[in-house]
């Protein structure tokens, strides 16, 4: 498995990126160019990542595709399409956003996620995205959140039934599914039953930790790796048994670097501990 993370310095030339990419210790990167960019770039880019065997992990499309304002929902579809293509371009592993939302936020919370209606909603969107583009060489994935479908075992594997196109994918952010202290205490047993049931299918994870803390009613929140309550042990055994040398574990949401060298330090420890290779 291949560490990656947020990078700080100028990434605009393919040099600058792998230098920057090399200077975590990084073995694979977000993309480091988007849908506008010119076909040069993009094959400058794409050489330098196969030169210096660096996976791009994921092509973001952070957009509102189930909107209901048609303009946002148009305009979210087809950034989506642009960003799927550009992910077939780049060779990357994945194209991921979250399924939508209902409200103005483009990931907040409403009361109709849950319904049967925004369930086909979101199937009949990511399977127009999909047959729009056709990708061969990457995947579409979905990010799971706690107040919108995919938010777990059950509604991931649903959907993944319903959408039922081979270049749907599954990608597993296992903090996001931590939405209740029985959950947060469980966690191990969360992992396990989704890798058991959809690992053949994950492409992509995002890692960091999760802490509760004792302040009512209740508070979840995120922290660097290390510092909170996952089961690294677990999740580590439980992705690396199956057998994907490249999947990409990729840190978020940290806003200093030193929380970025920490967690992946913490990921290496965990995984040297356990018998586990990453980076190589």
């Amino acid at each position: 498995m291949r560490i990656g993370g947020k990078l700080f310095k100028d990434v605009s030339t393919p040099e600058k990126w792998i230098q920057e990419v090399k200077r975590f210790g990084y073995r694979t990167s977000v993309c480091p160019v988007d849908a506008a960019s010119s076909d040069i770039e993009i094959v400058a880019f794409r050489q330098a990542a196969k030169t210096n065997d660096i996976l791009i992990s994921e092509v973001g499309a952070w957009s509102n595709p189930i909107s209901p304002d048609d303009r946002i929902q148009k305009a979210a579809i087809s950034h989506c399409k642009g960003q799927l293509e550009l992910a077939e371009k780049m060779r990357a592993v994945c194209c991921v956003n979250i399924a939508g939302s209902l409200s103005e936020d483009f990931d907040g919370p409403h009361p109709d996620h849950f319904h049967k209606d925004t369930f086909a909603l979101v199937v009949d969107t990511v399977r127009e995205i999909i047959d729009d583009v056709k990708p061969v060489k990457t995947k579409y994935a979905l990010e799971m959140l706690p107040w919108m479908i995919p938010d777990g075992t059950d509604s991931y594997e649903a959907l993944v039934k319903a959408i039922d196109r081979d270049a749907f994918a599954v990608h597993f952010d296992p903090v996001n599914m931590l939405t209740s202290p029985r959950a947060f205490y469980h966690n191990a047993d969360i992992i396990r039953d989704f890798v058991k049931r959809l690992g053949h299918l994950i492409v992509n994870v995002h890692v960091k930790d999760i802490a509760l803390s004792g302040k009512l009613t209740v508070h979840l929140d995120e922290v660097e790796p290390g510092l909170g309550g996952l089961n690294y042990p677990v999740l580590l055994k439980e992705l690396h048994q199956l057998g994907n040398p490249d999947l990409p574990l990729m840190l978020e949401h940290y806003e200093h670097e030193s929380s970025y060298v920490n967690g992946a330090a913490f990921i290496r420890k965990v995984a040297k501990e356990k018998g586990i290779t990453l980076d190589e």
